[in-house]
């Protein structure tokens, strides 16, 4: 019989290869199930138990955060959304053991963590205009940089989604296709103000990288053109956007990801069905969606109050 680590291995090489997961995911989920073997210090399938599994859960409960803002103070303990990632993976795991025939622990057994409902961080329709504004000089940053926020308000992109896009962009066509997570391919809209930011941008770019948004050096080369050191990173796009948002102003958290929420809460706010919403954004399931209605409801609370006749 194989042993655990050995069916791990196999477990992560049919998630890469069959299921089409992120290489990113794939590292996640080893990262996750180590951390489960090594705790539970044993490599047979049968000895994971609903007792290894409480003891496990009960340890990580109990694990502190290691951040630059915990240095030298009393760490906080791991999330419950981050402990859930690991019973994620842990499911997952034993439903594959299962389909392999392997005995061990059926993944029904693990529940969740509860976790409290999600809240978004949002940004005003003022804070966005000044957002989407502050990038307005004529050297190729700025111009890159108005591409970035135009194209992540107009079309809800992931920030990995955003990473992937090439300079052979077809900007002669509204639609952009594009592989979200679990390779999944779906369709997005760019606005004609995210086309214009873009055709501007490439028409400025004398580099043959095959990115479409890319690291831009402070030096001029002896051509007298900026150099250019590859495609951005999920995190320089990070530090992009977060820059933007303290020059105009914003005093809130501002990443990416808020520009998604934006896009989402924009549609739902002007009327487009929920399922619609889901389609544009990539969500797999519909609950993950639901999270944008809240936003939605306190909108058309708002409205009621302004405007219903009281008697």
């Amino acid at each position: 019989m194989a042993s655990l680590k050995q069916l791990k291995t196999q477990f992560l090489e049919y998630i890469e290869i069959e299921r089409g997961r992120s290489f990113h995911t794939v590292e996640n989920y080893d990262r996750y199930l180590t951390r489960f073997l090594n705790f539970i210090k044993n490599d047979n399938p049968a000895n994971i138990t609903d007792s290894s599994v409480r003891k496990f859960r009960l340890w990580l409960n109990r694990q502190p955060t290691f951040t630059k803002a915990t240095a030298g103070k009393e760490r906080e303990t791991l999330s419950k959304k981050t402990q859930n990632y690991y019973l994620i993976a842990l499911r997952a795991f034993l439903k594959y053991l299962a389909r392999q025939e392997v005995k061990s622990m059926p993944a029904e057994r693990i529940e969740l963590a509860k976790v409290s409902e999600r809240s978004l961080d949002l940004i005003t329709h003022f804070e966005l205009e000044r957002l989407l504004n502050s990038p307005n000089g004529s050297d190729l940053k700025d111009l890159r940089d108005k591409a970035i926020l135009e194209l992540l308000f107009s079309t809800g992109l992931r920030v990995s989604e955003l990473c992937s896009l090439t300079s052979d962009i077809n900007l002669r066509s509204d639609e952009l296709s594009i592989r979200g997570k679990g390779g999944k391919v779906r369709v997005v809209f760019i606005s004609d103000e995210a086309k214009k930011a873009i055709k501007k941008y490439l028409s400025n770019r004398k580099d043959m990288s095959e990115a479409l948004f890319v690291q831009i050096d402070n030096e001029i080369s002896k051509k007298g053109k900026n150099k250019i050191s590859g495609p951005l990173t999920r995190r320089s796009i990070e530090r992009i956007v977060k820059k933007h948002a303290i020059k105009s102003g914003i005093s809130k958290k501002v990443t990416p990801h808020t520009m998604r929420h934006l896009f989402a809460t924009d549609l739902l706010s002007n009327g487009a069905d929920i399922r619609s919403v889901q389609s544009l954004l990539g969500h797999s399931s519909i609950v993950t969606t639901q999270i944008y209605t809240h936003v939605t409801d306190k909108h058309l609370r708002d409205i009621h109050k302004k405007f219903h006749n009281k008697k």
